[in-house]
This record gives C-alpha cells, sequence and structure tokens, in this order.
C-alpha cells in the first residue's frame, strides 16, 4: 500500500485496539530482584546478554538523499534517513556489545520507495541477463543483515523481480503467511535459526519468524493472485512458535511487517487483520520480542501481556526508511539446564546522531549518480508553477494533470472496443503535500514527486449510483464543520486518521462537498454535462491498480468489471504526456471540477 507519512508515539502509546491491547501492559520482567545464585552456598548463575537490531520499511532509502529535491533529505523535525546512517549506528552496537553478541534484522519494505529502486526494477532492471545486482542487496549484504521480513511492497514489480532480488540477498527474505497458493505452504522461508555460543556458556539459539501483510492480497492482486496466498498473521505465528520452540529455540523473535493498532485499511474484505503485531505478541504464547513494520509509526518500546502465560512481549518500531534503528537487549540465565529470557528492554538509535558509513556510500557511489542524472532529465517546460500545497481541500490543476492523463490513455486503450462510446471518468489523490513543478524546466523527478507510488492503472466500469457512493466515501476524509465556525485548513482533513492517499478527486463531473453535513451526506450538485447524474448511467472510471484492487475499501470499485490494465506506471504515463506536449500549460488539463461548501456557500 502507499507510504504513510510519519505519525509518531511516544513509549506504550497506541491507537485503536492497540489501545485496548496497552491496557494489558506488563511490568518489567527484571523488576523483581533475582537472586539466581546469589543465595549462600550456590554458585553465580550463568548469565548472557544478546541484542537484536532491527530496521523497518527502508523503501529504497540508501542515502541521506531526496531524488524528488535533488538535495540532502530534511525534514521539520531533523531526520536523517538511508542505510549509509544505518550502518554507522549498527557498527557502534556491534562494538559496545561484541558483534557476536548481536542479530540485525529489517521487518520489510525494502525495493519501492525511491527512484533508486525503481530504477533497478524498471530503468536497469535486476532481472535482465547480466542485469545489476539490486542496491539494497549490495548494502544489507555488506551491513551483514541476518534476515528480513517480506513486506508487501516487496511484490510491487512482480514475482521475478522479488525473486531475483531473493537470489541476490546473503540473508533469507522471511514469510511463513505467503503460502503457495494451491499446497498452501511457505513459499519463502518461514523463519531463520541462529546459534551464539557465548565463550564459557552454554549455546544460545535464537529463532526468528518472518511475518508479511495479508493486504498484499488485495494491493498486489495482478502479481499474486492465484500463485501465492496470505493466511492471518495470528494464526501462522500460533503454527509456528511452537515448532521453533519444539527446534530447542531459547528466543524467539519475530519480525512483522504489520502494525500494532490491531487495525485494517481495507474493511471486511480479508479476515485478517492488517495490523496485527501486539494482537500477535497477546494471543500467541511463546514469543519474547516482535520488531514491527508497516504502519510507519515511531514506538520505541510497547510491552503487552500475553493473555495465556502472562508474560511480557517487548515490542519495538523504528520509525522508517532508516530515520531509527530498534534494539532489543535481552538479559538470559541458564536455568535448570535451559536458557530462559530474564528481561527484555527496547530502545532506539536516531539516524540523525551519526554520519554516513563511508563504507556504503562509496559501495553505491555509481547507483546513485546514474539515478540522479536520470531523475534530472528534462521533459518538457511549465508555463507556470504548479504545486500540491493546497491541493487537500481545493481542486488544484496539479492532480487535474494526473487525472487528464489517466483519461486520455484510457479512452485510446478502449478506443474501438464496445465500451469506447461511454464517457471516462479519473480518479486522483493528493499524495504529497509538498510536490511542486516550476515554471520552466520540467524533469523526471519533478513528475515523480508528483506520484510517487508505483501505481498502474486499470479501467472500472461504474454506475451513476455507484460513482455517487464513492465520492460521499471520499468526502468522509473531511471534519464536520459548521457553518459559520471558523476553518483551520490544517485541522480541515484526515477525518478519523485518514490519510491523504485515502481521498480522491474524480474528473469529468462537478460537485460540491459540503462539510457542514454529516458523512455520508455531504455530496451536492453532482452533475454530469450539466445534467444531474443519471443513477443508471455507465461510467468507465480510470483508476490507479491499489484502489481498483479494494485499498481504502472504497465502495463498489474492487468488484466492478474491469475493462482494461496495464502494467506501465502511472507516473511513466505523465512523464509520456509532458514528453509528447512539450508544453505543460494548465489550460490543456485544469478545471474546477469540486469545491468545498457549508449549506451551501463555498468555503475558499
Amino acid at each position: 500500500m502507499p507510504l504513510n507519512r510519519r505519525k509518531f508515539l511516544k513509549k506504550s502509546a497506541v491507537t485503536g485496539a492497540g489501545a485496548a491491547l496497552a491496557g494489558t501492559v506488563a511490568a518489567p520482567a527484571a523488576e523483581a530482584a533475582q537472586q539466581h545464585g546469589k543465595d549462600k552456598g550456590h554458585k553465580p548463575a550463568k548469565r548472557y546478554a544478546l541484542t537484536v537490531l532491527g530496521t523497518t520499511d527502508l523503501h529504497g532509502h540508501v542515502f541521506n538523499w531526496d531524488y524528488f529535491k535533488d538535495a540532502e533529505y530534511s525534514d521539520t523535525a531533523g531526520n536523517a534517513t538511508g542505510l549509509a546512517r544505518v550502518s554507522t549506528l549498527v557498527n557502534q552496537v556491534r562494538k559496545e556489545k561484541g558483534r557476536e553478541n548481536t542479530l540485525l534484522l529489517d521487518a520489510g519494505d525494502t525495493i519501492q520507495g525511491t527512484p533508486l529502486t525503481y530504477y533497478y526494477a524498471k530503468v536497469d532492471p535486476i532481472t535482465a541477463k547480466g542485469g545489476p545486482v539490486h542496491p539494497m542487496a549490495q548494502a544489507m549484504n555488506a551491513i551483514g543483515y541476518d534476515a528480513v521480513a517480506l513486506g508487501n511492497h516487496e511484490f510491487n514489480y512482480g514475482i521475478e523481480t522479488l525473486r531475483k532480488f531473493e537470489e541476490q540477498c546473503d540473508f533469507p527474505l522471511l514469510g511463513a503467511n505467503a503460502v503457495d497458493a494451491r499446497t498452501l505452504k511457505p513459499a519463502f522461508p518461514a523463519y531463520f535459526m541462529k546459534t551464539f555460543r557465548p565463550k564459557g556458556l552454554p549455546p544460545v539459539k535464537v529463532a526468528v519468524l518472518g511475518l508479511t501483510n495479508p493486504g498484499i492480497a488485495i494491493w498486489d492482486k495482478a502479481y499474486v493472485q492465484g500463485k501465492l496466498a496470505f493466511p492471518g498473521l495470528e494464526e501462522q505465528a500460533a503454527k509456528w512458535v511452537p515448532k521453533l520452540r519444539s527446534m530447542g529455540a531459547d528466543v524467539v523473535v519475530v519480525s512483522a511487517h504489520s502494525g500494532a493498532s490491531g487495525t485494517s485499511s481495507y474493511g471486511d474484505q480479508l479476515p485478517y487483520v492488517e495490523n496485527s503485531a501486539a494482537l500477535v505478541a497477546q494471543q500467541v504464547p511463546g514469543i519474547d520480542a516482535i520488531l514491527v513494520g508497516h504502519a510507519h509509526q515511531e514506538i520505541e518500546e510497547l510491552r503487552v501481556t500475553n493473555a495465556a502465560t502472562g508474560k511480557t512481549v517487548v515490542l519495538s518500531e523504528p520509525l522508517l526508511w532508516g530515520e531509527r534503528l530498534a534494539l532489543f537487549d535481552f538479559e538470559l540465565v541458564f536455568e535448570k539446564g535451559k536458557w530462559q529470557v530474564e528481561s527484555v528492554k527496547a530502545s532506539l538509535r536516531n539516524a540523525n546522531a551519526v554520519a554516513d558509513d563511508p563504507r556504503i556510500t562509496k559501495l553505491l557511489s555509481d547507483e546513485h549518480a546514474k539515478v540522479v542524472e536520470y531523475v534530472n532529465q528534462v521533459v518538457g517546460t511549465a508555463t507556470e508553477t504548479l504545486t500540491t500545497v493546497e491541493a487537500r481541500y481545493k481542486d488544484a490543476p496539479i492532480i487535474d494533470l494526473i487525472t487528464k492523463v489517466q483519461e486520455d490513455v484510457v479512452k485510446a486503450a478502449l478506443a474501438g472496443t464496445e465500451y469506447a462510446s461511454l464517457p471516462v471518468i479519473a480518479q486522483a489523490s493528493p499524495f504529497s503535500r509538498t510536490s511542486e513543478i516550476p515554471a520552466g524546466e520540467v524533469t523526471i523527478r519533478d513528475l515523480s514527486s508528483l506520484y510517487v507510488y508505483d501505481n498502474t492503472l486499470v479501467a472500472k466500469l461504474m454506475t451513476g449510483a455507484q460513482v455517487r457512493a464513492y465520492l460521499e466515501y471520499s468526502a468522509e476524509y473531511y471534519v464536520q464543520t459548521a457553518a459559520g465556525a471558523a476553518v483551520d485548513v490544517e485541522k480541515l482533513t484526515n477525518a478519523g486518521s485518514r490519510p491523504d492517499y485515502n481521498y480522491d478527486y474524480v474528473s469529468g463531473l462537478s460537485y460540491d462537498i459540503d462539510i457542514a453535513q454529516p458523512a455520508g451526506s455531504r455530496i451536492k450538485n453532482l452533475t454530469y454535462n450539466g445534467a444531474a447524474l443519471d443513477d443508471a448511467q455507465r461510467f468507465v472510471l480510470a483508476v490507479n491498480n491499489y484502489r481498483a484492487n479494494g485499498g481504502g475499501a472504497f465502495p463498489h470499485v474492487a468488484s466492478a468489471q474491469e475493462l482494461w490494465s496495464e502494467s506501465t506506471e502511472i507516473r511513466t504515463r505523465i512523464a509520456e504526456w509532458v514528453t509528447a506536449k512539450g508544453v505543460l500549460d494548465p489550460k490543456d488539463f485544469a478545471s474546477v471540477d469540486w469545491r468545498l461548501t457549508r449549506d451551501g456557500t463555498p468555503v475558499f
């Protein structure tokens, strides 16, 4: 699914179902004074300290670089990104703890998210004969990752690309719940085992169970349908954790590409929870810690009590893009002939506190330079500056560019078919709040910043009534605001925590969104070609594959008849359209299709 930008969670702060789980938070196991051999006449107990390190949602960030701005990455929080910074942090921890006492994991979403990863999937693909080694494989191999869980975005470029990436990695890609659709057996390794041999102590066996997101079945349906299935994390963890314990695992860590909130973005389309890491901790006995991914949140330490055993499971999510490194510090004690986990403590280290590891920057400097050159290619000229700054609450020409391109591509694709005479309308979302196409020369990076996801285009057959319901659902994005009340644009949107990418414009129609009305009753004056919309009229909706497959749980679209689809990214179609035009002039694509009102009076 598309990238959510950041939402910071401090210690043990969660939302939704996760908040209820936080009520089961346990006191640290080490709070009770442990004597273990200190009593008179007994030998000191054997002890061992182990540290598990973790990253997640790297999304192709090797360098602290923003390819869309052609500059070092920066944000208002002062964060730094990339595996080059992570490598420095990892080196520090290995020096402190002893490399032989550490394990390095990742919780997925590795090979999609930046022009760097796009370039090596599409422009100079790793799947080509004699093709390059993926930059993420090179960097992670060099840093020395032990195991990585599959993320949903690993499937965005198809199974062939994922398998080639897997082949290039010196570590396993784990996915216990990524199973063969026919046999239901794991299609990827379910777990990773490593035995630590501390000097003078019994060996310590650590098992890592990898779990990925059930939403892959929706979000990348075109690639996985009939080939792979993705059952729920809880049921698969319940299957595998006892096996790992029976194999002698002294410590069980789960690397889960699944958030901790207990919520799902896909409604009831799947019987499995999208963000179920805390539920896994609560429901499945035998887990000591969970490295959390997918939600792009910062959770330093969340302690959840397992319902069956009463034991504490420690969770941590290190934000995204390599901005944080999670540390799980384990204290083990050898009792009654076996190792026991006495305590686990989670903490985060910040990538902005260190410099890049020159070993990593040198390793990938050539790949980086190629991508910088690629994204700075000039493809046209803009007559004026276009920006998304106000696109969440005003019909912005820059979003109309996306819908115009989609309309044109679908019209051309359906020419000569029985659907050629139907009106084509299109959806698009204000993905970014900061995208800008400047007046003057337009580059690939300008257009890529407008459409940051690797979505492709689908044509769906919809009725007027279905389109109306679609718009009503989209309009739930706005906070209900009474007529006459002050309007703060920073508080006007994202009602119910809905992200910007789950708010859609729909082109080719005219409509008002009355934010004074309750959700479900906001679409007013809905017309097509100047006449009130006929609920029975048929339309072709040009829609991205994420939405077409049910992403965001918009009504009707996932079940609607598919008329056409393609594998070329919408971003590429935009670049082709601009290149063909030569000049990017709003008069060729902009129109005012919708506006916000309150009781019929425009808000702006």
